[in-house]
């Protein structure tokens, strides 16, 4: 029923506004007239995945189900705490860092990323207790009414009917999602060129990097669209196994032991530190940086 209760992917995979990095954007759901009210400044992209979820949710009501539209979350908002906002970036940086061990530290905080408590934020959708109401044949019926794939339907690759495949077509027209798909990846790649090639962000990621190394910092490029992440990656990849995934797995097999609180902390207060020196190397260069990639994302953010 993942599917049937959340929209989410299919919304990122349908618009090309930048995507979500962090916990911070928030999102809301429709009133009681099911209809989402589109914010009269949004992109033409972001209008759209409003106008799909209304469209969903007036299908359903004609079927005579109920759906809730969900809020597709605001590109702008939804990068706020990942340097966007520089005030707001630091106060969520010092006290979850980059995120690695924070949800390790804090399992019952939903803003700690990986937490216990997001985790099980991330199942709780507007639609979850409707469906949950609903007997096993009324969420066949439902499933059928809104257009989720079943076994023969994604083994032939073809999209069911249904109220998303009529939202889309009503939303999008009769582009395939391949060539939407294809149409999105060579504007991003045309938006990260402007971004990599701008003199200006050229010239703030050098300062930028030249900050890093002068606080013993590795810095392994000087791209504009990518020196934002990179300290933040290169962290997460060098994390030990045991503050990844529960599931994680050693080369040889065996199951990774997760990290305890205890043993979180104390990394916790390196990766503090680390991201506060990120944050503030790289404050003029986001500065700049963001207004621009707002105004032309890519597939990705670079300066988070």
């Amino acid at each position: 029923m993942a599917v049937a209760v959340s929209l989410l992917p299919l919304l990122a995979a349908c618009g090309t506004e930048a995507a979500s990095h962090s916990a911070g954007g928030g999102q809301s759901s429709a009133g009681s007239s099911g209809q989402l009210d589109v914010p009269a400044d949004a992109g033409a992209d972001l209008k759209k995945q409003y106008l799909f979820e209304n469209a969903i949710a007036s299908c359903m009501k004609k079927q005579g189900f109920i759906y809730t539209a969900v809020a597709p979350e605001d590109p702008v908002a939804s990068w706020a705490t990942d340097g966007a906002d520089y005030k707001l970036t630091k106060k969520y940086q010092q006290k979850y860092g980059f995120g690695i061990y924070s949800g390790i530290v804090y399992p019952n905080d939903p803003q700690a990323p990986g937490s216990k408590a997001s985790r099980e934020d991330s199942t709780d959708t507007p639609n979850a207790d409707y469906v949950a109401t609903l007997t096993s044949e009324q969420k066949t019926a439902y499933d059928k009414a809104l257009g989720v794939a079943g076994a023969e339907a994604k083994a032939s690759g073809e999209e069911p009917a249904g109220c998303m495949k009529s939202a889309k077509e009503k939303v999008y027209g009769s582009v395939s999602d391949q060539e939407r798909s294809a149409t999105t990846a060579a504007r991003n790649q045309a938006n990260a060129q402007a971004l990599n090639g701008d003199p200006k962000l050229i010239d703030l990621a050098q300062s930028f990097a030249s900050c890093l190394k002068e606080h013993g910092i590795p810095v392994t490029t000087t791209q504009p669209t990518s020196i934002g992440d990179m300290v933040r990656l290169r962290a997460g990849m060098t994390a030990p196994p045991g503050a990844g995934p529960a599931a994680a797995v050693n080369p040889d097999g065996t199951q990774v032991k997760p990290m305890s609180k205890d043993e979180a902390l104390p990394l916790l207060t390196k990766d503090i530190g680390l991201a506060m020196q990120d944050l503030e190397c790289g404050k003029d260069f986001r500065a700049a940086y963001f207004p621009k990639f707002f105004k032309a994302p890519t597939s990705g953010g670079g300066a988070g």
